[in-house]
């Protein structure tokens, strides 16, 4: 599987992970785990935009990667 192809998985998949965590913290009333639950969920939010930030670097300079 290409690069490209992997960040894109690599991306959707941090994506999927910040909403379940925030989704999780709504969901309980613990108030020390819902702390956790938003903390992770920053940064799984901060991971995605790192990922996405490096999918974009390489589309751009591997046209190999790019997506038709």
């Amino acid at each position: 599987m290409p690069t490209g192809n992997k960040l894109e998985k690599a991306l959707a998949s941090a994506k999927s992970l910040a909403a379940d965590l925030k989704t999780f913290a709504l969901d309980t009333d613990d108030q020390q785990a819902k702390q956790m639950f938003n903390q992770l969920s920053t940064t799984m939010d901060n991971v995605a935009q790192m990922l996405q930030s490096r999918f974009d670097f390489v589309q751009s300079e591997e046209p190999q990667y790019r997506q038709s």
